[in-house]
Order: C-alpha cells, then structure tokens, then sequence
C-alpha cells in the first residue's frame, strides 16, 4: 500500500517533470537550457522508478496510468526531441560514446572472457592432437603453414578489394555476435568461444612450425582494433540477453528495448575501430614490412584506443547523453 506521504512527496517531481514538457514547447528540446535537460534526464529516471513501484500496488491503477503517460511524452522528448545531425554524430562519437563502453564494461570484459576460454581451450586441443588442428583449419592451410608460408600473401596483390571484403566479413561478424544476443545470450556465447577457438587452433599450428613471429606480426596491428570491436559487439549481445533474461521490476518487453537500444548505441561505436583496423589488415598487415614497425603501430593504435575510451565528455557530451542515454 502506498502511503500518503510517499505520494506528495513524489507528486512534486511528477509536476515539475510536467513543466518541463511544457517548457520545451512542441516537441523540441531546443528552449530548455543545459540545466534543466539534465533536470529532465533525473526526473525522467526517478519518475520510472516510481511508475515501478505505482504498479506493484493495485489499488493504484489511475496513478500508473498518469505516471505511464508522464514519461511517454518524456520519453519522446528526451530520446526522439532534437534532430541528428553531423554534430550530434561527432558528439556521440567523441563524448558519449566512451561512457556508454565504461558504464557496459562488465559486457565487454565477458565476452572477453569467453573468447580467451575458447582459445585456450582450442590452444590445449591443438596441442593435444595434431589431427584436430589439420581437420578444423583444413589441410590447404596447414600445408601453407608447414611450407612456413603466410596464407595472407594473397592479400597483397589485391589491397582494395580484400581490403573491403574483410571489413565487410568483420562488421558482420560484429553485428551477427550483437544480434545473436536476441537467442537469451546463447549465439553470442557460441560466436565468441568459436572465434577464440580458432585463434587457438591457429596459434598452435603456427606455433608447431616456427611461425608464431609471422602469424603475430600479422595480427598485432588491426588485431588491436579489430579484437576489441568483436569483444564489444559481444557485450552488446549479453547486454540484450540480460535485459531479456533479468527484467527487475521493469515489464519484459521495456527492460529489453532499453537494454537493445543500449546495445546498439555500442556497437555503432565498433564501426570506425573495423573501418581502420580492415584498411591495415588490407594494407599493412600481410605485407613485408618489418615486424617491429607493425608492433610499434600496433603499440600506437592500442595506445590511442584506450585513451579515447576513457576520454571524459565535456559539458557538450553531458547535455547529449539526455538524448542518447538510458
């Protein structure tokens, strides 16, 4: 039973949330000042709280019923009130995209952990049974490799297209471990510990041949973008699986379009770290230039990466997560 108290006090910031929507006049966000967004933000939040608890009492059907369409026209302010434009773009990218990777890094560090297991295990297999190794890699490549040859040699002479067709190959397997977080976490599950898997598999070969420099060299400069951008699309993948799976209080349906659009902020986020890491592994990676030098650019892009994900968003990325944020 909801007690009286409780209602005055909450019916305060249920008005004050109303004046707010009226404030900002037809739909636009463009007359209220950076304050009051972030006022709107909070009280959008706390008022969803509220609702929560609104529904568990019976008796309190009408109240709900307001509350609901309170923070439905908030709701369509806050998330559909200002138009996209190449600045808000640049703003997601540079303010709010960081803090949506560090408020999900949970996600993240768990799909990491599931490709780590899937290589180690693939590391032990191959280790284990030679035979394994040929069968899941397939003899032409466990030939190239016993040859002491690098199958990536072919890349070279067609830059532009590998180029394109492995970006290509690389978001769709980014949107495809995102996307497969919609079968309760279960595909995504199963792509991270298959691509662990073969990065396992593939280590152990080289490594038995003397071709651990090689495959290496190889890796280390897209691999730094392109690794993480996978791992990311598969904390996206448990995030949505996660608002399926554990609603709280919030109806099924809710918990899961929030955590989806979440998700999808994250992975939107991957796409520029594919764009550069398929133009290396297009154009850098399989060449000859000496491992050191990749290394060294592999060291450089690591280093850049990390800095902009914990880059904090200045007073711009503030006001523009009320309009991209939870």
């Amino acid at each position: 039973m909801i007690s009286t108290r409780w209602l005055e006090k909450r019916r305060a910031h249920w008005l004050r949330l109303e004046q707010l929507l009226a404030l900002s006049g037809r739909g636009s966000i463009a007359s209220l000042k950076s304050t009051e967004l972030q006022e709107l933000a909070l009280l959008y939040r706390q008022s969803a709280s509220d609702l929560a608890t609104v529904r568990e009492d019976p008796a309190s059907k009408q109240l709900a019923v307001y509350l609901n369409q309170l923070l439905g026209r908030a709701h369509n302010l806050i998330y559909m009130g200002r138009r996209q434009n190449r600045r808000g773009i640049w703003t997601f990218y540079k303010d709010i995209y960081p803090v949506i990777f560090r408020e999900t890094f949970p996600d993240t560090f768990a799909a990491f952990v599931l490709f780590l297991a899937g290589a180690f295990a693939g590391f032990l297999m191959g280790m284990a049974d030679p035979l394994f190794t040929r069968h899941f890699l397939g003899p032409q490549m466990i030939d190239t490799i016993e040859r002491h040859e690098m199958w990536t040699h072919s890349i070279v002479t067609i830059k532009p297209l590998a180029s394109s067709a492995i970006l290509t190959n690389n978001i769709s397997v980014a949107l495809s471990t995102f996307a497969l977080g919609i079968t309760a976490g279960i595909g995504t599950v199963w792509m991270m510990l298959l691509n662990g898997l073969m990065m396992g598999v593939v280590a152990v070969a080289c490594w038995r041949e003397g071709m651990s420099l090689p495959l290496w060299s190889f890796v280390a400069a897209h691999g730094v973008l392109e690794l993480p951008a996978i791992f990311i699309a598969g904390g996206a993948g448990i995030g949505i699986a996660k608002g399926l799976l554990f609603p709280g209080s919030l109806p099924r349906r809710e918990s899961l379009v929030r955590a989806g659009r979440r998700s999808v902020q994250l992975v939107l986020g991957t796409i520029p770290m594919l764009l550069v890491a398929g133009v290396v592994e297009g154009f850098v990676s399989p060449t000859d230039l000496h491992y050191q030098l990749k290394f060294s650019l592999a060291g450089a892009l690591a280093t850049l990466l990390v800095l902009y994900l914990l880059r904090k968003p200045g007073v711009d990325g503030t006001v523009a997560d009320v309009n991209h944020g939870e």
